[in-house]
C-alpha cells in the first residue's frame, strides 16, 4: 500500500448506491482507512461497489460497450443521425472525437471506467490478502470475485486498444498517470492468470438474491473467447466443453424463452448484470437537466421504439397508440438501435429467430423500421422509458456451443460434421423441420467456416460480440466495405486501422508516454 490518500479517494469510489437486487443495503459512505475492511461485509461492499461501475453508461449501461461491438458492423444501426453513435458507426473517430462526452458516452469514458474498475480491485485484493479480520474462505472469494473483474476491464481494454496500461499492485494515481503501454501479449498471459485463478476459486452459481454475480463460468468463457482468438483451438474447444460439460447451464427448448423479460435469469444465461427499476446510483447519475433519465439503464429504451417514428402508414398513429395501450404497451423509447438493413434483407425468412431479430409489422402496423425485439420492453409498468429494471446479458450458453463448433471445424484434424453436433440443438430450435436445421451440416471446412460467420450473427444478434468477432476472423473491413448503409458512409471511410480505437487525446496530453511505444496512436495520427 502506497499512500492513505489513495485509499480515501477509493472509498469516495465506493460510496454511492448501487443498482443490484443483490445490494439491498445500503454501502457505508466513507469510511476511515484505518477501519476499513474490518470485517467482511466491508470487503464485500466494495465488490458492490465495483460491479456498479460497470453498469455505468459507458460499459453496460445505455449504449456503452455496444458502441465498440456491435455498431459499425452488419448487426445494427441507428434510425437517425445520431451524434454519440457517429463517430464509431460511421468511422469518423479520431483522437479529439474520442474524448467528446455525450451522455456519459465516450470512447474516453469507456477507457476512464475500465480503469476505475481495475484501480479498485487492485487496491481490494490488497486490503483484503492476508487480512485476518476476514475468514480465510471469505477472503479467497473475495480476491476471486474481484480479479475477475480486473481480467474482465483489462479484456475489454485489450480488444479495444490493445497495447495499453497495465498493473496489478495498488499505484498512486500519480504513479499510474505515467505509466506507458505494455504489449497486448503481457497482458493477456495477465488476464489468463487472473481467469485461471478466479474459476478455481468462485462458486458454480449464487443464491437467488446475488445472482448478478459472476460464477467461475463468466471467467470461463473470457478464457475460451482469448483461446479462439490466440487461434489456439485445441485449448478454446477444451475450455468450451468444460462449460457445456460441467456447468450448471443448458440451453432453452425455444429462442424466445431465453429473453422472456419474466425470467432473465433461466438456465442458459451465464451472466447478467441486474438492473432495478427506480434506483439510481449516486457515482454515476443521470447526466445534466435529464432527471427523467431514471436508474441510467437505457438499453432497452435503446430498443425500444418511440412513437413519433411509426407506423409507415402516419395517419394510423393514434390507432398504434390505442392498440399499444390495450396491451399495457407503449413506444415509448428513443428507438435508436434497430437492424440494419443489410441484418434485415438477409435475416431467412424460415428461421424462427427472425421474429425477435426482425420487427416490421406490430400489431397489424407496418412499421419504419426493423426493431430487434429480443430487447424489448414494452410494459409501462414495469419498464417505463428510461427506468427499466431489464437485467443486461453478458454471456450465454449458446455462444459457447457456438465457439466449440468453430474450434471443432479449425482445429488440426477437426470434423466439420463433429462441430455441427456442438450447434445441433441451436439449430434445430431455430427452424419448424429438421431437414432446414440439418441444411449446414455434411459441409467442408471452408463451407462450415462461412456457415458459422453466419450462425453467431443470427444468433447473438445485438449482444455486443459482433465486431469482436468480424475483427479476430479478419474480415471487418470486407464485410463493411460491401455493405450498404441507411445515412452514412462507414463502407466508404473504414481503414485497417479501425480494428483499434486511438487512446483519447486528454489521456496523452496527461501523459505523453502513452506514445512512448506507438507514435501513431493505433493508426490515428
Amino acid at each position: 500500500m502506497k499512500t492513505k490518500n489513495i485509499f480515501i479517494y477509493t472509498f469516495i469510489l465506493f460510496s454511492f448506491l448501487s443498482c443490484e437486487k443483490f445490494l439491498e443495503e445500503e454501502p457505508r459512505a466513507i469510511v476511515a482507512p484505518e477501519t476499513f475492511f474490518a470485517s467482511e461485509n466491508d470487503a464485500r461492499q466494495a465488490i458492490q461497489g465495483t460491479y456498479a461501475i460497470l453498469k455505468n453508461n459507458s460499459i453496460y449501461g445505455q449504449v456503452g460497450l455496444d458502441h465498440f461491438y456491435d455498431n459499425g458492423a452488419d448487426i445494427i444501426e441507428p434510425n437517425r443521425s445520431a451524434n454519440f453513435v457517429e463517430p464509431i458507426g460511421n468511422y469518423s473517430l479520431n483522437e479529439a472525437l474520442a474524448d467528446v462526452s455525450i451522455q456519459k458516452m465516450s470512447v474516453s469514458d469507456t477507457w476512464k471506467d475500465l480503469y476505475r474498475v481495475i484501480f479498485n480491485t487492485n487496491i481490494i485484493i490488497d486490503r483484503v490478502s492476508g487480512n485476518e479480520a476476514l475468514l480465510q474462505e471469505a477472503r479467497t472469494e473475495i480476491i476471486a470475485e474481484a480479479t475477475f473483474l480486473r481480467a474482465l476491464c483489462y479484456w475489454h481494454i485489450t480488444n479495444l486498444w490493445g497495447a495499453a496500461p497495465y498493473y496489478n499492485e495498488v499505484l498512486t494515481l500519480e504513479e499510474v498517470g505515467q505509466l506507458g503501454r505494455t504489449d497486448e501479449a503481457t497482458i493477456i498471459n495477465g488476464i489468463l492468470s487472473d481467469l485461471q485463478f478466479a474459476q478455481a476459486n468462485l462458486p458454480d452459481s449464487y443464491p437467488e438474491a446475488q445472482r448478478g454475480r459472476a460464477s467461475k463460468w463468466a471467467a470461463a468463457i473470457i478464457e475460451a473467447k482469448i483461446y479462439m482468438k490466440q487461434e489456439s483451438w485445441e485449448a478454446g474447444l477444451a475450455k468450451c466443453l468444460e462449460i457445456i460439460n460441467e456447468s450448471p447451464h443448458m440451453l432453452l427448448p425455444t429462442y424466445n424463452e431465453v429473453f422472456d423479460p419474466l425470467n432473465e435469469y433461466n438456465a442458459e444465461i451465464i451472466w447478467s448484470l441486474d438492473f432495478a427499476k427506480d434506483i439510481e446510483g449516486i457515482f454515476d447519475p443521470a447526466f445534466p437537466g435529464a432527471a427523467f433519465a431514471g436508474n441510467n439503464s437505457w438499453r432497452p429504451s435503446m430498443f425500444n421504439p418511440r412513437l413519433r417514428d411509426e407506423p409507415k402508414n402516419t395517419d394510423e398513429r393514434g390507432a398504434l397508440r390505442d392498440a399499444l395501450s390495450a396491451n399495457g404497451q407503449a413506444f415509448n423509447g428513443t428507438g435508436l438501435q434497430v437492424a440494419s438493413k443489410d441484418f434485415a434483407e438477409k435475416f431467412p425468412l424460415n428461421d424462427l429467430r427472425r421474429e425477435l431479430n426482425i420487427v416490421d409489422n406490430y400489431l397489424g402496423f407496418d412499421l419504419n423500421f426493423p426493431y430487434m425485439a429480443k430487447f424489448w420492453n414494452l410494459d409501462l409498468e414495469t419498464s417505463p422509458r428510461f427506468n427499466h429494471s431489464d437485467n443486461r446479458m453478458v454471456f450465454r450458453l449458446a455462444d459457447v456451443h457456438l465457439m466449440a463448433a468453430e474450434c471443432e471445424n479449425e482445429r488440426p484434424g477437426g470434423d466439420p460434421t463433429v462441430a455441427y453436433g456442438y450447434i445441433k440443438e441451436i439449430r434445430e430450435r431455430a427452424f419448424a423441420t429438421i431437414e432446414e436445421a440439418e441444411a449446414i451440416k455434411g459441409l467442408s471446412q471452408q463451407e462450415f467456416r462461412e456457415a458459422i460467420y453466419d450462425e453467431r450473427k443470427w444468433e447473438l444478434a445485438g449482444e455486443a460480440h459482433r465486431r469482436y468477432d468480424l475483427i479476430r476472423w479478419g474480415i471487418l473491413l470486407d464485410v463493411v466495405q460491401n455493405l450498404e448503409y441507411r445515412f452514412w458512409e462507414p463502407n466508404v471511410n473504414i481503414k485497417p486501422y479501425h480494428v483499434l480505437l486511438p487512446i483519447p487525446l486528454q489521456e496523452l496530453e496527461q501523459n505523453p508516454a502513452l506514445l512512448d511505444s506507438d507514435p501513431t496512436n493505433n493508426g490515428y495520427r
